[in-house]
Parts: structure tokens; C-alpha cells; sequence
């Protein structure tokens, strides 16, 4: 079993707390899209980033003076978004350590595909970015099929934590024999069941701890959780689909 989640913006460099284990995957692939930025101009790179000066600023400067093989740091700690704090990697058990680097990628515009222990550099690219690369339209036809094959285990099961613009990337290349559940964090508004971005990201890094500490094996396991409020709907949920809903009494 799989497990894929997005990464986030916000990322720090920190090279005490763990060591790295490991490079990432497609560091190969990492480096293509480097050398790319690297000759881009810096407007070109403020409107591919979409961001501010400062924001722009910061990241032209990461281009041109980043090393993707020294300074790492591990996936896991070096995401700072909130899926991030509310799987709070920094007070995880060995157990829950061991359990995520077996199940869970994390998916990036830059690096592919991530196990959490990877080593890494803070850098900015959204999936959704239009860079055209080595021919590709865009980050979707650059990666291709390659990070469905490499989240893909012999079990077939992925459980999808992560928003569209990254489950996109594994969910046109299922096969008939894949069984890819999404989990689904919402609430009820006027009638309707909404998901509401910030909300859903806490959950999904709740999510994350509570099957790393349940070691949970099977995505009819994860049912039972019920932390920040959610509750289980079975009557919204199918084969898959796993739906959850906040603040139902």
C-alpha cells in the first residue's frame, strides 16, 4: 500500500534534527529542470512562480546558487506546510518513522516523486507551473506515466491524501487492477458538503499520523479515525471513496 500527498510552498533547511537517507528517485530528471530554470530570465521565473518580488527575489536566488546534492534535508522535515505541522514529523516514534518511509510519497513538480527520509533543498514549482521543458508542454507531459510506476507497489492499493493538481499526475494511469481510494475531508454548508482547503490539509496530515501510529495496513482501517472532529460517513463513501465529514454531532 501507497500513500501520496502534495508538498508544500514553505520550506526550511535543517540538517540537525535527522540525517537524510537517500536521494531522491529522479535526480536525474531534478537536474533537466534546474538547468532550465537556471536559463530562464527572472520575470519569466516571477510569472512561472506566480508570487511576489520578494518571493520572486528568494527563489531566483535558490536557482542559481542551489546544490540538490548538499545541504539536504529529509522531505518530511524540510515541507513546512500545514498537512506537515499536523503530521508533526519532529515528535514521530521510530515505528511511525519506519512506517512512512515505507508507504508514503510525497509528489513535486521539482522532484518527482519523494520518499520522506529523501534529501532535499527548498525550492519552488508547482505541478500546475507551465514550464516547458525538453520538449514538454508542461510538468504533467515531463513527468509522463513515470510517477504513477514509482508510487505503484505490488499490493496495487494507493490511498490519495493529496489535492487534484498532484493526484492528477498517478490518476491517468490507473489500470483496472489499481486500487486507488480517496479520502475526502469535508463539512456541511447550506446543505451541500464542501471541502474546505485549509481544513482538508490539516486532516490529511492528521491522517498521515494516525495510520503511521495504527501501522494501518488496509484503507478500510482508516475508517475509525476521528480526530479534529471528523466522523466517518458511510453513506457518502464507496469502493473509492472514503468520506469524512467535520463537525457532525
Amino acid at each position: 500500500m501507497r500513500i501520496i500527498l502534495s508538498p508544500a510552498k514553505k520550506m526550511n533547511i535543517d540538517t540537525d534534527t535527522l540525517e537524510h537517507q537517500g536521494l531522491p528517485v529522479f535526480l536525474n530528471q531534478t537536474k533537466e529542470i534546474l538547468d532550465w530554470l537556471r536559463i530562464q530570465s527572472y520575470a519569466d521565473l516571477q510569472r512561472l512562480w506566480n508570487c511576489n518580488d520578494k518571493i520572486a527575489e528568494q527563489n531566483f536566488m535558490r536557482v542559481k546558487e542551489m546544490d540538490i546534492y548538499k545541504r539536504l534535508t529529509p522531505a518530511i522535515i524540510s515541507y513546512e506546510g500545514i498537512a506537515f505541522q499536523y503530521m508533526a514529523p519532529s515528535v514521530f516514534e521510530n515505528s511511525s518513522f519506519d512506517y512512512v518511509q515505507e508507504h508514503l510519497r510525497i509528489l513535486s513538480g521539482f522532484y518527482g516523486v519523494l520518499k520522506p527520509m529523501d534529501g532535499v533543498t527548498p525550492y519552488r514549482l508547482e505541478m500546475q507551473a507551465k514550464a516547458a521543458i525538453n520538449g514538454a508542454k508542461d510538468l504533467y507531459e515531463f513527468w509522463g506515466s513515470s510517477l504513477y510506476k514509482e508510487v505503484r507497489d505490488d499490493s496495487g492499493v494507493i490511498v490519495n491524501l493529496a489535492s487534484k493538481e498532484y493526484s492528477k499526475c498517478i490518476e491517468k494511469y490507473l489500470t483496472p487492477e489499481d486500487h486507488y481510494v480517496t479520502v475526502v475531508f469535508g463539512e456541511m454548508e447550506k446543505g451541500k458538503f464542501v471541502t474546505k482547503g485549509t481544513y482538508a490539509k490539516m486532516a490529511r496530515g492528521e491522517m498521515v499520523r494516525y495510520m503511521a501510529e495504527h501501522q494501518i495496513e488496509d484503507p478500510d482501517d482508516i475508517r475509525s479515525f476521528d480526530r479534529l472532529g471528523y466522523v466517518y460517513r458511510e453513506d457518502l463513501s464507496n469502493a473509492t471513496q472514503i468520506v469524512f465529514e467535520r463537525g457532525r454531532s
